[in-house]
């Protein structure tokens, strides 16, 4: 599933080519949203918010997507060869000189936007670490929520209700660099332990939301010990820990969309 540093550089990608701009033809696969509401209107914002994408228009409507593990934005010129075929569009919006297309999205829907903050999924999403106005204590405070107490950190730090943007790769990565052990349920962590797990996510998330396209997801933040490698620990089951040389271990975590957890166990822990 596309994390929130990749949404940050596609909304980042079409917005050139799409904000005030027309749009001339919009249509959506069958069974869908009826989209084409939105021709003649010009669209005023591409924002990407957590791990959705939102686009919204200046008459008062608002397409929101969620790529989940099979979607992605493609930006295409009027006339251009799709690289993928077009019974795979969810969504195509065409303004002059560019054609968006979604491809394989789950997730499309239209709304009007005075209504986004009782959306079912946007209305009750955390703060993106990707907002440059970040609420850092209001993340501390959802993470302390009562429900959340004996939730493993593991499994909280992907609650996109607690705080938006983070996914399977940064899990791991921030749970490894910080030495937390990702089967600790969230009350037994202090808050400075919560902050400092909030902060290097935020950073490496912001730090890969810069980087260009196609370019790997870094996380080692080009540390020799890492030998090269881009990440520290995701993807790398049964090889040896790059800080002490331990196997590390791989497990699914999680009840409702169980996620695949790499850690060391010597750095980190063993699971009780």
């Amino acid at each position: 599933m596309p994390e929130g540093d990749t949404l940050h550089r596609t909304a980042a990608g079409l917005r050139p080519y799409l904000v005030g701009r027309s749009v001339t033809a919009a249509r959506a696969q069958v069974p869908g949203p009826q989209v084409d509401r939105v021709v003649g209107s010009t669209i005023t914002e591409v924002e990407a918010l957590g791990k959705n994408l939102l686009v919204r228009f200046d008459n008062g409507l608002e397409i929101r997507t969620h790529l989940r593990m099979t979607g992605s934005w493609h930006r295409y010129r009027p006339g251009e060869r799709w690289r993928r075929s077009p019974a795979r569009a969810r969504l195509v919006l065409e303004v002059p000189g560019a054609v968006a297309v979604c491809f394989d999205a789950p997730v499309v829907e239209l709304f009007e936007q005075r209504a986004e903050h009782l959306h079912r999924s946007l209305g009750r999403l955390g703060p993106d670490l990707l907002d440059p106005h970040f609420d850092e204590a209001e993340a501390l405070r959802r993470l302390r929520a009562p429900q959340r107490a004996t939730v493993p950190i593991g499994v909280a730090l992907l609650d996109q209700q607690a705080l938006a943007g983070i996914g399977n790769v940064y899990k791991s990565e921030t749970l490894w660099i910080e030495r937390v052990d990702p089967f600790a349920p969230v009350a037994s962590l202090d808050d400075a332990t919560l902050s400092r797990l909030i902060g290097t996510a935020r950073r490496h998330l912001i730090a890969n939301a810069d980087r260009r396209r196609g370019a790997a997801r870094v996380t080692t933040d080009g540390d020799p010990a890492a030998g090269g490698s881009p990440l520290w620990v995701y993807g790398r089951a049964d090889r040896p820990c790059r800080r002490c040389g331990s196997r590390i271990r791989s497990i699914q975590q999680g009840a409702d969309l169980p996620r695949t957890t790499y850690w060391c166990p010597t750095c980190q822990g063993l699971p009780a």
